[in-house]
């Protein structure tokens, strides 16, 4: 009986839906709003010590409180480096200016890296430029070198002025703290959004000599090329040329963190450098046409490619990492256009989210990605399971073999177009309810 006297109106299952509905709200609610570890996550690996390299991290409280949000590296001196950095027309202070520097390379010395999270310092005007010059010269009077050789990035909240005060404040006791072994805590500072942190490593042999790579990178969310919310710093001991460094790195780029998406969004701040500080003694790799300079790249490459798709891996609230394969292109371009448009497309990812093998939804992305394409000619895989061919749905395709094949964590989806020899490939993610939770409260 209600307050009135009167019975609830509300009976049998339609009630008890409505029950069990308010009972999973509630629950909901109570649920703790923290990130939750990516299911895809893999296991952080032992990175090295890269001689030449330091690091160091602090609690400056950008934004988050309890937590690291902000990194030093130090590399030394005859050290070459190289980067790529985002094409966006609203690029923050910080990619800007390390583009300058990276352009002149004045002045001589060792280099400098401060990565802070939690605000990305973009689209805050010239308050954007004077926060960068405040804190480059900071690391400058910290470590005794010019302020021309120092690259700072920043990541997080866009538009919001960066109170580059409390990073200044902690730079004396981050030098103080500078150590080979902090690698792995410099992962950890430049989280945002990120549930896991993203590190890879790999040793080759140059010429006789053994050496070293290492590398971190952070990035969930507003993934896309060129290139994604991602930060990537990647050190190795081995002796390169300035620009074959980053001729190296430009052509891996195109096939690595360009090549991965999660939400078709281009960020502000994406920055990719990587240093080269000639500890490990091998003789000078002044290109990658050379045995050595071939075997340096391959092995650059693994790392790259690792830590992109690390980044895929940790989409926010990926569940599944999906690999887009495209073949038979009239050229390189439509290869890359049917690959994107598949791998962005919010039809195809729910659809896998949902474990849906909706293969018409890759029929409609082929068909507006504005590629050249034949029905006729087209054929479609899920994994190994020919799923269309010949315009048509293949007739030893069953629903129940695409259906269990979409229950796996890593998917494979490839299209030949049946029109050239052009391919390309692109990593994509599924796309759940968790991403709207955590885009929806990303400010608050």
């Amino acid at each position: 009986m209600g307050k009135s006297g009167k019975k609830d109106k509300v009976k049998g299952p339609k009630k008890k839906h409505l029950r069990a509905r308010i009972a999973e709200l509630e629950a909901e609610l109570a649920a703790p709003k923290g990130p939750l570890v990516s299911p895809l996550a893999p296991a952080f690996p032992d990175l090295p010590a890269i001689g030449g390299v330091r690091f160091a991290t602090a609690e400056a409280g950008v934004k988050y409180a309890g937590r690291t949000d902000v990194m030093l590296a130090e590399i030394a001196q005859g050290s070459a480096i190289a980067g790529v950095f985002t094409t966006s027309a609203t690029r923050s202070g910080a990619v800007l200016d390390c583009q300058e520097k990276l352009k002149k390379r004045g002045a001589s010395g060792g280099w400098a890296i401060l990565v802070n999270s939690g605000n990305s310092n973009a689209f805050t005007g010239a308050a954007g430029a004077e926060s960068v010059t405040a804190i480059c010269t900071g690391v400058s009077h910290a470590l005794g070198i010019p302020a021309s050789r120092v690259l700072t990035s920043s990541t997080g909240v866009i538009g919001q002025p960066l109170p580059h005060d409390r990073i200044v404040a902690a730079l004396d006791g981050l030098a103080s703290r500078l150590a080979p072994e902090g690698i792995a805590d410099a992962a950890r500072a430049i989280m945002t959004t990120d549930t896991f942190p993203k590190g890879s490593t790999r040793t080759v042999d140059v010429d006789g000599t053994t050496v070293t790579i290492a590398g971190i990178a952070k990035g969930s969310g507003m993934i896309a090329p060129d290139m994604a919310t991602m930060l990537a710093y990647v050190f190795t001991d081995a002796k390169v040329a300035d620009r074959a460094l980053q001729t190296m790195l430009s052509d891996l780029t195109k096939r690595t963190f360009n090549a991965v998406t999660v939400d078709s969004d281009t960020s502000t701040s994406d920055t990719l450098v990587v240093a080269a500080t000639g500890r490990a003694g091998n003789e000078e790799i002044a290109s990658a046409r050379t045995r050595g300079g071939r075997a340096f790249r391959d092995a650059l490459h693994e790392v790259l490619q690792d830590l992109a798709l690390q980044l895929v891996m940790d989409g926010e609230g990926a569940t599944k990492l999906v690999e887009v394969c495209v073949t038979g292109a009239a050229n390189a371009l439509d290869a890359r256009r049917v690959a994107s448009a598949i791998a962005n497309s919010p039809l195809v990812k729910t659809a896998i989210a949902g474990e849906d093998p909706n293969w018409g939804r890759v029929v409609m992305a082929v068909g507006k990605s504005g590629a050249r394409a034949d029905r006729d000619r087209l054929t479609i895989r899920f994994g190994d399971i020919l799923v269309a061919e010949k315009g048509q749905v293949s007739p030893d395709y069953t629903e129940e073999s695409g259906a269990a094949y979409m229950k796996r964590d890593r998917i494979t989806l490839s299209v030949d177009l049946g029109l050239g020899e052009a391919s390309d490939a692109m990593w994509t993610c599924d796309l759940t309810c968790r991403y709207i939770e955590i885009n929806a409260d990303y400010r608050s």
